[in-house]
């Protein structure tokens, strides 16, 4: 099984980070409002940034590094690996 760092943009313009091992069922989740309580009334989102990662225990790390960023760094990640 592989896992995802995913990287949304929401509706209001901010961002929003994730893990997951299904990364189209969590967008269809987040989209529906039943994702993450940050995202509910935010949608509908758009993914900008994946990353894989080996396995849930490595998709956490980095999942806590990124969400340690400033929204400026977060924004540079986005932009250095644009998702077309």
């Amino acid at each position: 099984m592989s896992w995802t760092l995913y990287i949304v943009r929401c509706r209001d313009g901010s961002l929003y980070t994730g893990i997951t091992n299904d990364l189209e069922r969590r967008l269809e989740r987040h989209d529906a409002g039943t994702a993450a309580r940050y995202t509910r009334g935010r949608g509908p989102v758009k993914l900008v940034y994946r990353e894989a990662c080996a396995d849930r225990s490595a998709a956490s790390r980095r999942e806590a590094a990124v969400k340690r960023l400033t929204r400026g760094q977060k924004r540079a990640l986005v932009e250095g690996l644009k998702l077309q």
